[in-house]
């Protein structure tokens, strides 16, 4: 089973490509995607990358975190699972205004 790397710090001119290519020297790389703005379509700045093995993902938090990457320090560590969205109180078809006119 494959190990999710989260990868923060990267600089906006970073890719998929790039991370990807980067990653693979420290062996398969499955996936590596940047997180983009969804309104402004820039980089976010961050993304996450999965290796096929544990080892391999060892290995890329040891060789990278904290590798300098055009000038920024990497940070590469195991990815958490995404916590819950709290509820903002949005949606809901009537917008909370139901029952109010």
């Amino acid at each position: 089973m494959g190990k999710k790397l989260y990868v923060g710090n990267l600089p906006f001119s970073a890719t998929d490509q790039i991370l990807s290519d980067t990653f693979a020297q420290c062996g398969n790389v499955q996936s590596a995607k940047i997180i983009m703005d969804r309104d402004t379509g820039r980089s976010k700045g961050f993304g996450f990358v999965e290796m096929s093995t544990e080892s391999e993902a060892q290995l890329c938090i040891t060789k990278f975190n904290g590798f300098d990457y055009d000038g920024r320090a990497m940070t590469v560590n195991e990815a958490r699972p995404m916590a819950p969205r709290e509820n903002r109180g949005f949606g809901g078809g009537a917008g909370g205004r139901a029952g109010r006119y």
